[in-house]
């Protein structure tokens, strides 16, 4: 079954829950984010496991599940909790998500997720804007057989990150007083934490944020020709440059404070646009 058809089947079902809707804009929320839901004026919810081919992510804060409904009169969908590609090897999953988003008329993929800073300035409970990537995954979702009903062979990465998206988030984050660092997202397998010494790497590099997402949905959004704009909650700081061991107790902890200031930046965000 080629992946048109898989999701053609995962939109039946969305058309089923909610016959008429149209969503403008689709959001991926990250670890410890969930709170961003409750701005939703929900018009229906969806599990993962009701969704044919969609997999249950094994992560504590990814709970698994498509909302459908308003923020600011926006129509969105928002997909709560995400694969990992250490939770199996595999983008399929990742590729189902972003392909859904096109097929169901979305023009823009907003994404959120959390980060450990290597900015000593940018601490965690911070909010960052994903300006840019490295994707030192070693690997990427487009690798074999060309899906061409998607896009071509060979996809460009400059302005992967929508400039005029990233600039009314600036504007949204200044009229609301909070403040929104830019940075370059370091994407990496995982699930192990960085050591000391790769993070000094990664500074030399250029990186100012560090995590285990968001890099393959870029990448497969573009090839289809969706928009991207990336939050990041930042959480801890980077392994080597603080007393605090990272973890994912405290990923969750600090993903509530950083998630409240981009709840408010999305909500007054979809409302401009």
């Amino acid at each position: 079954m080629s992946f048109k058809e898989k999701v053609s089947e995962i939109i039946t079902v969305i058309h089923k829950r909610a016959p008429g809707f149209e969503p403008k804009i689709a959001l991926v929320l990250g670890s410890g984010l969930d709170g961003l839901i409750d701005d939703i004026k929900v018009v229906a919810h969806i599990d993962y496991k009701d969704l044919p081919h969609f997999a249950m992510s094994s992560v504590q804060g990814h709970a698994g599940c498509l909302v459908l409904g308003y923020i600011s009169d926006m129509p969105i969908m928002c997909f709560k909790g995400r694969i990992h590609f250490y939770e199996g090897g595999s983008f399929e999953s990742i590729k189902l998500i972003v392909r859904t988003v096109k097929d169901m008329g979305c023009y823009s993929l907003i994404l959120t997720n959390a980060s450990g800073s290597l900015r000593k300035e940018v601490g965690a409970g911070e909010a960052g804007l994903i300006t840019d990537h490295i994707n030192l995954q070693l690997t990427n979702p487009l690798i074999g057989v060309n899906d061409d009903e998607y896009g071509g062979r060979f996809v460009t990465m400059n302005d992967a990150y929508d400039p005029g998206l990233n600039e009314i988030f600036r504007q949204t984050a200044k009229a609301l007083k909070i403040t929104l660092y830019d940075g370059v997202y370091m994407g990496l397998s995982g699930p192990c934490f960085e050591t000391p010494a790769e993070i000094r790497a990664f500074r030399t590099l250029g990186a100012d944020y560090v995590g285990m997402s968001t890099v393959p949905e870029v990448i497969l959004a573009r090839h289809c020709g969706l928009k991207v704009t990336a939050l990041t909650a930042i959480v801890n700081i980077a392994s080597g440059m603080s007393d605090v061991n990272p973890s994912h107790a405290e990923t969750l902890a600090k993903a509530q404070i950083s998630g409240e200031k981009l709840r408010r930046i999305l909500k007054e965000f979809l409302s401009r646009i």
